[in-house]
Parts: C-alpha cells; sequence; structure tokens
C-alpha cells in the first residue's frame, strides 16, 4: 500500500463519532445538526429539469475537457461575477467533479517529489483549514505547513512569520476566502502579498473560493482572478481558482465545479486527468449548464442566508464571542474561559443535554508554532431553515446559561 496512507489523520466527522461514541442524547429534544457544512436548501427546479431533459447523455462517454457549452457557461459566469475579461474558454477553464475532488488532484499534478534541493516539498495550508488540504499535501509525497489564523484579521491567515527557508520549499499553497470556517475573505493587499511571494518562490497558489456567493452585505468578496487582474497579472500566473456549485446552487449531490486561470497549469491538469478519469457526466454537464447561466436563484439562496443570519447571530452573541463572518455560512464562534470547558467537552455536554451537535473547532486546525488556532472554538454551519438554525441556537443559550448558573 501508499505508505504515505499512514499519515493522513481521521476525517473531523469521524473525530466527531468517535467524541460522541456511548453518549445518548436527551430525547426530549428532537436532533439538530450544525456540524456538517452541506446545503439543506431546496435544489432549484430549473437544474432538476436540465438534468432530466439530457438524460440521454448517460449513453455516451464524456469528455475529460467537458463540454464547450460548459466551458462557455463558466467563462461567462467568471466574466459578470468578476468584471474581469472572460477567460479562455479553450486553455484557461477546466469542469471538475466537484472542488473537493479538483483540490486533491491538482495538489498530484502540481508537486515535483524531486525537487527537494531545500528538502522535502512543502504545502502551505492555511489553520484552520479543509482537510483535503493535508491529505493532498501527504499523497503527493509533500509535507503540509500551517499558517495559523489570526485574529486580528478576521482569522485570515498571517503568513508574515513565515521563515525564508520555508518558503524555499513550499511549491504549492493553498487559500480558502471567503474561508471554512473562519468565513474570512482575503483583501487586494493580501493577494498583493501573495502574488509577490509566489513570484519570489516559485510556488503555485490554490484558491479555494467555493464560499464566494454566499455573502451578507451589497458588495461580493474580492475573487483571485480579479484581484490578479487588478494588480496587472492578465495571464494568471501559477494561479489556479477552484469554485463549485454545491454551495451556490445547493448540488453537492451533482459535484459540479472549475478550475481556472494560469493556461500552461491548465494544460498539465488536463494531460494528468486524462488519466486520473475526471471525465464528468453530460448530463452533469448540462444541468452545470443551466446553473451557470441563471442568477436569480442564487441570490434567492443568498437572501435566506442573510435572513437567517440576521437572525442567529445577535443571539448566539449574548453567550459566545462571536461576529457575522465576512462570507460563507459557519459562525466561528469563541467559548468563554469562565465556562472552564474545552471546545470538545462542550460538543459532547451540549449533544448530550439538547440533542445539537456543533464541530469542535479543534477538529479543523493542528496544532502548529505551539498553538492550535481552532483551540476552545465552535464551528457551526447554518445549512438548514431558519426555524431549525434559531431553535439550535436557543438551545445552546439555555445549554450555556445553565452552565453558568451553577
Amino acid at each position: 500500500m501508499n505508505p504515505y496512507l499512514s499519515q493522513l489523520q481521521a476525517y473531523p466527522f469521524e473525530k466527531l463519532k468517535q467524541l460522541f461514541a456511548g453518549i445518548t442524547p436527551n430525547p426530549d429534544f428532537t436532533p439538530i445538526s450544525l456540524g456538517l457544512g452541506e446545503p439543506k436548501h431546496a435544489t432549484p427546479q430549473l437544474i432538476k429539469d436540465a438534468l432530466i431533459e439530457h438524460l440521454d447523455g448517460l449513453a455516451n462517454y464524456p469528455a475529460t475537457s467537458g463540454s464547450e457549452a460548459l466551458r462557455k457557461a463558466i467563462s461567462a459566469w467568471l466574466a459578470q461575477r468578476y468584471c474581469i475579461p472572460a477567460p479562455d474558454f479553450a486553455t484557461q477553464i477546466l469542469p471538475v467533479n466537484g472542488s473537493r475532488e479538483a483540490l486533491f488532484s491538482l495538489t498530484q499534478a502540481v508537486i515535483d517529489p524531486t525537487q527537494n534541493t531545500h528538502g522535502k516539498p512543502l504545502v502551505m495550508c492555511p489553520n484552520p483549514f479543509y482537510q483535503i488540504y493535508e491529505g493532498a499535501a501527504y499523497l503527493a509525497g509533500a509535507e503540509p505547513y500551517f499558517a495559523n489564523a489570526n485574529p486580528k484579521k478576521n482569522f485570515a491567515p498571517d503568513f508574515t512569520s513565515v521563515p525564508d527557508a520555508v518558503w524555499q520549499r513550499v511549491q504549492l499553497l493553498f487559500i480558502c476566502s471567503p474561508g471554512n470556517p473562519t468565513g474570512a475573505v482575503l483583501t487586494l493587499e493580501d493577494w498583493k502579498e501573495l502574488f509577490e511571494l509566489s513570484d519570489r518562490y516559485g510556488f503555485v497558489i490554490a484558491a479555494d473560493e467555493c464560499y464566494s456567493e454566499i455573502y451578507f452585505t451589497d458588495e461580493p468578496p474580492l475573487g483571485s482572478l480579479a484581484a490578479a487582474r487588478a494588480l496587472g497579472r492578465n495571464d494568471y500566473t501559477r494561479l489556479i481558482t477552484l469554485s463549485s456549485l454545491s454551495k451556490r446552487s445547493n448540488v453537492p449531490g451533482m459535484r459540479s465545479g472549475f478550475v481556472a486561470g494560469d493556461a500552461n497549469i491548465i494544460k498539465q491538469f488536463l494531460l494528468y486527468r486524462t488519466y486520473h478519469g475526471g471525465a464528468m457526466s453530460p448530463s452533469i454537464q448540462a444541468a452545470s449548464v443551466a446553473a451557470w447561466n441563471d442568477e436569480q436563484h442564487v441570490i434567492a439562496n443568498r437572501d435566506l442566508y442573510i435572513k437567517k443570519f440576521a437572525q442567529v447571530t445577535p443571539l448566539l452573541a449574548q453567550v459566545l464571542d462571536v461576529q457575522l463572518p465576512d462570507a460563507a455560512f459557519y459562525l466561528w464562534a469563541g467559548i468563554d474561559k469562565q465556562l472552564e470547558i474545552s471546545d470538545t467537552e462542550f460538543a459532547q455536554a451540549l449533544y448530550r443535554d439538547y440533542n445539537v451537535t456543533v464541530l469542535p473547532g479543534s477538529f479543523l486546525a493542528r496544532e502548529a508554532h505551539g498553538i492550535n488556532p481552532g483551540k476552545n472554538r465552535l464551528r457551526m454551519a447554518l445549512v438548514a431553515d431558519v426555524a431549525e438554525c434559531l431553535e439550535a441556537a436557543q438551545r445552546i443559550v439555555e445549554f450555556i446559561q445553565n452552565r453558568r448558573s451553577n
């Protein structure tokens, strides 16, 4: 077996299952889960209709590069969403089976384990982070290096303290903006810093932007392609953006997304995927075209999140260190030290007493540079309907108030 498999850690939800083993939740409460970041809003009918209308596509092998119609739809969406010239649909865009699959396979294509003059290749990861980054690094023969979140920058990763000797070994940098689990969005100045580091050390930037369409103000989050254009990087050198329909259009089961950016990397990634077997079903491609071509369902979806967060966030802010994030559908909440309870103990007790599931923040981070930046924090995914999220929030408030009174 691949020896690198032994380096993989249990996935956060497997850890949560183990954490809850032997605990019987209070039967007086119906179960509510804020643990899994799986969209629960209804899939738009127009996407279902397009899928059904193109089921005859199941009779054909799909091309790894995807249909021209899909690549053109993605290109047009990028141009409209980010106010940039449409990327070349033939050379700068590639459909993928969801951003998770692409994050992993891109790493396998990018990392060159033979280039180890300064030591084993490194993959720079934010901390806390999406665990695919770490696993992809290990299985590509590299090691992850964690840049801890900076609470003073709304938990965006801090790269300023990374030593030069570390940067010399970095071949790939993952950045998630809007961030999971923190909701942090990078500014143009942040992107300028990253691009300058990429120019200096030659690493590829993989910008994970699957939460880009869930935000709470009139100004949408800045994307990596738009930042590159604003800074004169018109050919997107060493930059790959990854996005998905899962959160934008409530179709996580479709597994449909794209990568876009540096044409040279896209060309090599296409070669890799031809052997990897990463072609998207023609039926899913047709449904994806319908999704990328429509914005009304995205606006309606965003309005549901705005309504939810506007009601739930102030309620939880009474008892937790939490505020409205820049974007995404998570609350990244700190536990009051006076409660004298860890994030894992909090999750266990809340599940036992009130049948509400939250994810301990320490499960989403690693001990790095002397700290675990997820310690004593909680990630809560507000993916259910308003009433269920409010009910969960009210139970959390009651749970904490009871602990304080005791």
